[in-house]
């Protein structure tokens, strides 16, 4: 069983391992370099919101993280979703995303949450549209030895 809470500074390390790969990063965050590290983690949360973090009751193990940004009246976009390699397959990002949800519900009146998924995250892309979100727009981003990514741009109502 997970439960959802607040990050805190104690998460950031644990969270900086569960990164595998620079392109399993780059999903995470096109801003971060691989490996992750406590600073980059620190420099985005500055314009972030609701971070949060998923643990596996039992153990006291952080499972998922998340957080969101760009909040308008009627929308915000969920960010740098990322789960343990150890809890993938195990329910950890749907309590995660679950979690966000209602917060965002409760907490902010929001009508619309909004993600990117890269086109070539295939287990995301499948993740997101099994939880109900529908692409809207598609963006091209580059990495930094010139090969491109489409990156789809997905949304959820939420009422």
């Amino acid at each position: 069983m997970y439960i959802s809470r607040a990050l805190n500074t104690d998460d950031l390390l644990k969270i900086c391992s569960f990164p595998q790969s620079a392109e399993e990063l780059f999903y995470v965050s096109p801003r971060f370099k691989y490996p992750l590290t406590l600073d980059q983690i620190l420099e985005l949360l500055i314009d972030r919101f609701e971070p949060t973090v998923i643990i596996e009751e039992a153990t006291g193990d952080i499972a998922a993280y998340a957080n969101l940004y760009d909040f308008n009246d009627e929308t915000c976009w969920l960010g740098n979703v990322i789960v343990s390699p150890s809890h993938r397959g195990r329910g950890a990002s749907e309590v995660l995303i679950n979690s966000i949800i209602e917060k965002i519900k409760d907490k902010y009146k929001i009508n619309k949450l909004l993600l990117s998924c890269h086109s070539t995250n295939s287990r995301g892309l499948a993740f997101y549209s099994k939880h109900h979100f529908r692409p809207f727009d598609l963006k091209v981003i580059k990495f930094e030895d010139a090969r491109k990514v489409i990156t789809i741009q997905m949304e959820r109502e939420l009422n």
